[in-house]
């Protein structure tokens, strides 16, 4: 399988892309937003997307999408193949588009809204924390993108304070932060002070296998 950034290869599969998010957001009920076929078009042919293939066949499929000129990352309309579930194919895609995101856009927040338990573990792995939906881009046209959700009215009616959807947030920041930590721990300090004290010792034992003469030799110097 071959998990590739997106290009107009790709342009092949985007019908069927299409036609399965339509019909898994169908199937259980709950929104992936509905996407125009040239929308995505758009986002193969300009590389801000992934696409998982394997014999020419079409595995999975992510998206990248900016929001509040550039503040904010989207990684959008993760779906996979039915033929190809249950094998660890949306972890890999997950992965793959987030340093994707992360290699575009450095400064950017990256967000996501799922009502999946399987795309909140990705991304929870991936540095994710689940947030309320203020912290998210307030750009009108996000927003807008979800008009074709089936929980639209839920979301309107709450005033888009919440809704079915979990809100997870990846800030850059608190990522650096956390390995200034991890790089100042006195834990490190203590390991460099360890592998000095095995150094002298393997050197001890080195000494000790050394005849009498070259001891005293070694002494004398």
């Amino acid at each position: 399988m071959e998990i590739e950034i997106s290009s107009c290869e790709h342009l092949m599969y985007v019908s069927e892309i299409q036609q399965e998010m339509y019909d898994s957001a169908q199937r259980r009920g709950t929104g992936i937003a509905k996407r125009s076929i040239e929308y995505l078009s758009k986002k193969i042919s300009e590389g801000n997307a992934v696409v998982a293939t394997e014999n020419g066949e079409w595995v999975g499929f992510c998206y990248i999408e900016t929001w509040s000129h550039g503040k904010f990352v989207a990684n959008s309309g993760l779906i996979v193949s039915p033929k190809f579930r249950n094998g660890g194919v949306a972890t890999q895609i997950k992965q793959k588009v987030f340093q994707l995101s992360r290699d575009k856009y450095p400064d950017a927040k990256v967000f996501g809204l799922t009502t999946g338990l399987a795309v909140m573990k990705i991304n929870s792995d991936l540095g994710y924390k689940p947030v309320i939906y203020s912290e998210l881009t307030q750009d009108e046209e996000f927003w807008n993108g979800c008009k074709n959700c089936v929980n639209y009215e839920i979301l309107m009616m709450k005033e888009r304070k919440n809704c079915l959807c979990t809100a997870m947030l990846f800030v850059p920041e608190n990522d650096k932060k956390k390995e200034e930590v991890v790089n100042n721990l006195p834990e490190n300090k203590y390991d460099v002070m360890i592998q000095k004290k095995i150094d002298e010792f393997h050197a001890t034992i080195n000494n000790n296998k050394k005849s009498p003469d070259e001891k005293e030799s070694h002494l004398s110097v």
